[in-house]
């Protein structure tokens, strides 16, 4: 099926930091191989999360920022009524927990849509370290920076987009998130359910599964369940009557 296929194990992930794959994506990025060595000391690697299992809780204290080895999380709010409201989908090299430092507290669920293991990163101890190294402290920054733009973007796609125009952007976003990991840009399979996109995306259910069969009859995308094989990325970027920061962004960083 392609580079889709391309699967860490779990049990074959124990590895330093400074031999991590995702470590251009994560932490360690830009700093020297001594103070990478400093931060390994600190990090819990390799926590397993089953599918399903709750990360964190929103009042729960703020105590670790948590990074994804394999896997995917879902990040949401809930209604007093029970309905959940997905504000964000993180993958292998992305970090959650950033938006609980201010309040000392989380305000959102997080919830492993997959098998998943994690780094856990104790963050008084990441705070005392990078206060003694500029590098780290500047990577920190750059992530809280990320976490910044990455909600205007939001924003600005849910205020001045079609419905299509939304779904082609997630579409297009992660295909860009896939790549810079190693898999296919092509050919990946979606952690995540219809009902979850439509959540993130503002949009019915019904609209996303309406949509999804429109871009395969239209021969832009093959869709099997939860496999998705983009066929014309041209046409897929074609029906954004504008760039959207969500992706320009994305290829900036490529």
């Amino acid at each position: 099926m392609g580079t889709h296929s391309k699967v860490v194990s779990i049990d074959g992930i124990k590895v330093a930091c400074s031999n991590c794959s995702l470590a251009s994506l994560c932490l360690p990025f830009g700093l020297e191989s001594e103070d990478v060595d400093r931060l390994e000391r600190i990090v819990k690697r390799n926590r397993p999360v089953q599918r399903g299992q709750i990360l964190f809780s929103p009042g729960d204290h703020f105590r670790s920022l948590y990074v994804i080895k394999t896997g995917a999380v879902k990040t949401f709010t809930q209604t007093p009524s029970g309905d959940e409201h997905v504000v964000g989908f993180h993958l292998p090299g992305e970090m959650l927990g950033l938006d609980a430092i201010q309040d000392d507290r989380h305000g959102c669920f997080a919830k492993a849509l997959e098998t998943t293991a994690i780094c856990e990163v104790p963050f008084d101890n990441l705070e005392q370290l990078s206060a003694s190294i500029p590098s780290l402290q500047h990577q920190l920054l750059r992530l809280m920076s990320k976490e910044v733009s990455a909600e205007a973007n939001m924003i600005s796609l849910l205020n001045n987009s079609t419905a299509e125009e939304r779904l082609a952007s997630f579409l297009i976003s992660l295909s860009e998130r896939f790549r810079r990991r190693g898999f296919s840009a092509t050919d990946f399979f979606l952690a995540m359910s219809r009902q979850d996109i439509g959540s993130y995306l503002g949009l019915a259910l019904e609209t996303v599964s309406r949509l999804f069969t429109r871009f395969q009859d239209q021969g832009i995308l093959q869709v099997e369940r939860k496999h998705v094989r983009i066929l014309d990325m041209d046409r897929l970027r074609g029906l954004l009557r504008h760039q959207t920061p969500c992706h320009t962004q994305a290829d900036k960083r490529s």
